[in-house]
């Protein structure tokens, strides 16, 4: 059983094929990224596997069928970092994160103290605690993603989706979100799925890679073998130059 497994997935955004008839599988408790230049689908791809948007084939959850899952047992399934979250105005801190913690109350069941203990968890992890009893609207960029991943971690899913999670993060906390993510791994078996523009941080902490260009998967394997000259330069249309490193190659643009 994979956690995420998709078959001939395609979507269609306007008059626009986004993704054309993807086959796809996450394994459990891995991590892998969907690299790819900007317009290529990959936020489309979090989006449909989070069952966010409609598509047409088949896309499977640890096993169960999207389609066939109500809106409360996909929030149980699998936890979605969306590049632009929609973030209700006025809300505090803690209580954002507890949203995370919906799907786990039964009907007009008030949040027990393991769901508080769950999101302070979340945010101590993310190095976010101070910022409880804050406003989300007077968050930072990279206070707001903090919060944001911290309520997904809250979720406590078997899957997570993350669109870009390092967005507007400085350079410490990129390294210790994905570090954290990388540890949950292990720690929950979570099986995680991403998209990153960053090439090299890309290699270094997903076991797999699958470039998407034009909305088709060209490429997928290791890092080592998706970050190539040959495929960086034909699809992103730029002169890098890949350096091998223990850690993961390392992407260097070159000039023109």
């Amino acid at each position: 059983m994979k956690a995420i497994d998709c078959k001939n997935v395609s979507v269609v955004l306007g008059n626009h094929e986004v993704l054309k008839g993807i086959d796809f599988e996450l394994e459990v408790g891995g991590w892998t990224t969907i690299v790819g230049p900007n317009g290529a689908g990959k936020s489309t791809l979090i989006r449909a596997s989070g069952g966010i948007i409609e598509s047409s084939g088949t896309i499977k959850i640890v096993g169960k069928n999207i389609e066939e899952l109500n809106h409360r047992q996909l929030a149980k399934s699998v936890a979605v970092v969306s590049q632009k979250p929609i973030i209700p105005m006025g809300m505090r801190v803690m209580d954002y994160v507890l949203l995370g913690r919906i799907s786990h109350l039964g009907f007009f069941e008030s949040e027990r103290d393991q769901d508080i203990n769950a999101a302070v968890l979340a945010l101590k992890s993310l190095d976010a605690l101070h910022l409880v009893d804050r406003f989300v609207g007077t968050l930072s960029g990279g206070e707001k993603q903090r919060v944001v991943v911290a309520r997904a971690l809250a979720q406590d899913c078997p899957v997570l989706l993350l669109d870009e999670p390092t967005t507007a993060l400085d350079m410490g906390h990129q390294q210790e979100t994905l570090e954290l993510i990388n540890q949950l791994r292990f720690d929950r078996n979570l099986s995680v799925l991403s998209t990153m523009h960053d090439l090299t941080l890309a290699g270094r902490y997903s076991e797999h890679l699958a470039m998407l260009v034009e909305g088709k998967i060209v490429a997928e394997g290791s890092a080592e073998e998706v970050l190539t000259e040959p495929l960086v330069s034909l699809h992103y249309g730029a002169r890098v130059r890949i350096i091998e490193d223990k850690e993961g190659p390392i992407v260097v643009p070159l000039p023109k």
